[in-house]
């Protein structure tokens, strides 16, 4: 179930006791579009597409954060580590969106939180986990996370981090 207040998404208990509560509310979410190719042969949104959607849900976050937008030639951040758990199998022509938050914020990482929801039902089909590191393009080596992008995702989120 799905309870939206303006730009506000929060989980409300799901049916499934497997899917655990939500940390935060999000307060950003990406409709997604299944295409045909996306499915396998038992039916169901192929597993690698969940993280396909989250990457692009990643981006639009990431403009949607920063007010200048994003410059794609100098990505300051890569993903260093990936989980998903899967709750429900989803189907062609679902409506899905991918919910996404930042969690917490260290100095050279941050991790953020993503789910995969039906966006008419509520129900949960997966919960992502990604950390994501700062990075200097130039060099190919590690960097702090840069505290100006911070600032903007707790204005963002409407919360410290």
């Amino acid at each position: 179930m799905i309870m939206q207040d303006k730009d506000l998404f929060t989980y409300l208990p799901s049916d499934n006791p497997k899917v655990p509560a939500a940390e935060f509310p999000f307060r950003h979410h990406q409709p997604v579009q299944m295409r045909f190719t996306d499915i396998d042969m038992l039916g169901h949104l192929n597993n690698n597409v969940y993280l396909t959607f989250m990457d692009l849900a990643k981006v639009e976050y990431f403009a949607a954060v920063l007010p200048e937008g994003m410059d794609w030639r100098s990505i300051n951040a890569v993903v260093v580590h990936i989980a998903c758990d899967f709750y429900a199998p989803s189907y062609f022509n679902e409506s899905l969106e991918v919910w996404t938050t930042v969690t917490s914020v260290s100095t050279h990482s941050f991790k953020m939180e993503q789910r995969i929801v039906n966006s008419v039902t509520g129900q949960t089909k997966c919960v992502g986990h990604t950390v994501m590191a700062g990075f200097d393009p130039k060099t190919a080596t590690g960097r702090a996370i840069d505290r100006t992008w911070v600032a903007a995702v707790e204005a963002y989120e409407q919360r410290s981090l």
